[in-house]
C-alpha cells in the first residue's frame, strides 16, 4: 500500500507557513514504513530538532481505479478516519531553500500516524462539512472542517488517479489546517473526529 498526502490545502495554514497557494494539489507521498498504528508511541529522530504534528482527515481507498472522473470519486473510499503528517520543519525548510524534495522531512519512519479505527461514510451526514481536532496535553492546537478545504476529496481523488493508480488498501492524508507546531517528549496527542476521541499518542 502507498500513503498519498496532500500539502497546502487550508488556506490558514499556507498563511501561517507563508507559502504560496497553489492552483492544483500539491502531492508527495509516505511509504509503508511511515505508518504507526494500534497506538504505538512516536520517537522522536535524531536528524531533526523541530518536528512539528499536523493532524488530518484520512481516506481509505476501497477499490482500484485510475483517471477517476470527479462525480464518481466518491465511490472510490468508504471510510474517514485521522492521521498526524508528523514533519522535521527545520530539515523541510533547509530542503525547500535548495529546491529539493521533502521526503526526508515527511516521509521517515513514524511519519504517518493513523487512527486505529476509521468511521464508515455513511455515518457522515455531509462529507463537505467534517469537524476534526487535535489536543496536545489537553489543550486544543489545530481545528478543521473539511469546508475549508482548497480542494475537496472528489478533486484530490480525481487530481491523484491521473498521474496515481489507487489501488485498495491505499491511505489519502488530505492536508493540514493552521496551528501546527512543534512536539517534545511526554507529550501525548489526542485527535477528535466529530467529537469522538479516534487517535491517542504518545510522543518519547
Amino acid at each position: 500500500m502507498k500513503i498519498i498526502c496532500i500539502g497546502r490545502n487550508y488556506a490558514d495554514h499556507i498563511a501561517e507557513l507563508q507559502n504560496e497557494v497553489p492552483s492544483a494539489p500539491v502531492i508527495f507521498m509516505k511509504p509503508e514504513t511511515a505508518l504507526l498504528q494500534r497506538g504505538q508511541p512516536f520517537f522522536i529522530p535524531e536528524f531533526s530538532q523541530d518536528i512539528h504534528h499536523e493532524l488530518e482527515l484520512v481516506l481509505r481507498v476501497s477499490k482500484n481505479g485510475r483517471h477517476i472522473e470527479e462525480s464518481f470519486a466518491h465511490t472510490y473510499f468508504d471510510a474517514i478516519g485521522l492521521g498526524i503528517d508528523f514533519t522535521a520543519r527545520d530539515l523541510q525548510s533547509e530542503l525547500k531553500k535548495k529546491g529539493l524534495p521533502w521526503e526526508l522531512a515527511k516521509a521517515f519512519d513514524g511519519s504517518a500516524p493513523i487512527s486505529p479505527t476509521f468511521k464508515h461514510v455513511a455515518e457522515f451526514t455531509d462529507l463537505a462539512n467534517i469537524n476534526f481536532h487535535l489536543e496536545v496535553n489537553g489543550e486544543t492546537r489545530q481545528t478543521g472542517n473539511s469546508s475549508l478545504m482548497l480542494h475537496p476529496f472528489a478533486k484530490i481523488i480525481s487530481f491523484v488517479s491521473k498521474y496515481v493508480s489507487l489501488k485498495m488498501g491505499d491511505l489519502i492524508f488530505t492536508g493540514t489546517p493552521a496551528g501546527v507546531g512543534p512536539v517534545k517528549i511526554g507529550d501525548q496527542l489526542t485527535g477528535y473526529l466529530e467529537g469522538e476521541k479516534l487517535l491517542e499518542l504518545n510522543v518519547r
